[in-house]
C-alpha cells in the first residue's frame, strides 16, 4: 500500500505562502524555502509596527501642534500646560487636525492657552 502524502494540501499550503510573498525581491517571491522564512519575519515587523504606529503618529501630531504654536509666540510645553490649566481636554490629534484645516479655531486655543498661563 502506498503511503499518503496529501499533496493537495502541501500545494495548497505553499502556494499560498508564495503568493503571500509575491512582492517580495530575489529567491523569496520564487522559492518556497526562503518564502517562508521571509514571510515568517514580515510578520514579526508587522505585528511590531502596528503596536509602534500608535506612539509614532503620536510624534507625529506633537510635531505638527509644536509647528503651529511656534509662529503664534508660544512652545508646545507652555500650550499643552496652559489648556490644562484652563481646563480644556482635547486630544493631540485633534489638535493637529484643527491646526492644519482650521488655523483660526486653533488660534483661539493658543489665546486662551496664553490666558490661563498669566492667570
Amino acid at each position: 500500500m502506498p503511503r499518503v502524502t496529501n499533496a493537495v494540501a502541501t500545494r495548497k499550503r505553499r502556494k499560498r505562502t508564495l503568493q503571500q510573498t509575491s512582492g517580495f525581491f530575489g529567491n523569496k517571491s520564487r522559492l518556497y524555502r526562503y518564502a517562508k522564512a521571509a514571510l515568517e519575519r514580515a510578520g514579526q515587523f508587522s505585528y511590531r509596527d502596528r503596536r509602534k504606529k500608535k506612539s509614532t503618529m503620536r510624534q507625529l501630531w506633537i510635531i505638527r501642534i509644536n509647528a503651529a504654536v511656534r509662529p503664534l509666540g508660544m512652545t508646545y510645553c507652555r500650550f499643552i500646560s496652559g489648556l490644562t490649566k484652563a481646563g480644556i481636554e482635547m486630544d493631540r490629534k485633534a489638535m493637529s487636525e484643527l491646526a492644519i484645516h482650521d488655523a483660526a479655531a486653533f488660534a483661539v486655543l493658543v489665546q486662551q492657552a496664553q490666558k490661563a498661563l498669566v492667570a
